[in-house]
């Protein structure tokens, strides 16, 4: 069976949505929009679908490879497609949560975080390396199981599209049920925060069922609001710059790095790691921020998160992760 890919035809609409944000955000909040920035978002998302279009043939033919494998033969049927959306989710969570926490898949996601600002141009920002970083592997296993590769890729699509309207700040929050079971804007941007409370926190694509389950959700918080970009923000708007960054710091890193053990550490252990322990990585910077915030128990709702209040008087008056972090 062939199935199209959604993407393409949601295209025009991305486009649409935007235009439509910045007319918005004209009257609202001017500083959403960087014009340099949106150019580069806009750009790195052009480029992400020239590499997709040149790779994708490798991809499809690795996925009809292994499914040769499966184990179950399934069909087309509509509950398969619905089956397939909810298994494809997890393990983008999966890919997701890997992209934050081994530098090797986060050299290819970093694009998607490098900008300051939180729009909807921000969710076409996306990767020219995913090939390269072989992030599809994540996706094997559905093959394995027996879903069709077309299945799988169509559903993938549809996942992709649902994420393009949580980049925004023009919506605050959904009704709580939805907030509940669904990903969001309120709960991506706090994915998208440099905070010291967000990083490393909920991966979800389209389920945040699965960042509450697996202890990763942190709920967005009106006295902590996010600050976008990086740890360390790129300085430019170099098109290339933003496209490969993190992989010429890999490859500089390697390269300087005393022995093997050292220089796969670069490779495969989280972003900001060193051999010797002189950077910082997302959980040495959780650690100097929680060292002056006061630890509380979960709400009695069963949020899955772990919540953090700031003490009734510090020794500075200065918010911790303004110390830690630069404004975004």
């Amino acid at each position: 069976m062939v199935l199209p890919d959604p993407v393409p035809y949601a295209v025009p609409g991305f486009i649409l949505l935007v235009l439509a944000e910045m007319v918005v955000a004209r009257a609202r909040d001017r500083t959403r929009y960087e014009p340099r920035d949106t150019l580069t978002s806009l750009m790195l998302g052009l480029g992400s679908t020239v590499a997709g279009a040149l790779s994708g043939a490798a991809v499809f033919a690795l996925a009809l490879w292994v499914w040769q494998f499966r184990a179950f033969d399934i069909g087309y049927q509509w509950y398969w497609f619905v089956i397939a959306f909810v298994i494809d989710d997890l393990a983008y969570y999966a890919f997701h949560r890997s992209a934050h926490r081994v530098r090797w898949f986060w050299a290819s996601h970093v694009i998607h975080h490098s900008s300051q600002h939180y729009n909807l141009s921000t969710a076409l920002r996306q990767t020219w390396t995913g090939f390269f970083s072989i992030g599809f592997l994540f996706r094997l296993p559905l093959f394995l199981i027996g879903f069709p590769p077309a299945l799988v890729f169509f559903v993938a699509g549809i996942n992709l599209i649902y994420q393009f309207w949580i980049h925004t700040e023009v919506i605050d929050r959904m009704p709580r049920w939805f907030e509940a079971v669904m990903n969001t804007p309120s709960h991506h941007r706090a994915h998208h925060a440099t905070n010291p409370r967000y990083l490393d926190s909920n991966y979800a694509g389209v389920f945040i069922v699965w960042d509450r389950m697996f202890g990763t959700f942190v709920a967005e918080r009106d006295d902590d609001r996010p600050r976008y970009g990086i740890v360390k923000n790129l300085g430019s708007f170099n098109l290339f710059w933003a496209a490969f960054h993190e992989w010429i710091g890999i490859a500089r890193d390697v390269w300087r790095a005393p022995g093997l053990r050292a220089k796969l550490g670069y490779v495969v252990m989280p972003p900001g790691w060193s051999h010797d322990g002189s950077r910082d990585t997302s959980e040495s910077i959780k650690a100097q921020w929680r060292a002056t915030w006061i630890h509380r128990p979960a709400n009695a709702g069963g949020s899955g998160e772990i919540e953090w209040t700031k003490p009734i008087s510090l020794s500075s008056g200065v918010d911790p992760a303004e110390r830690l972090l630069p404004d975004a």
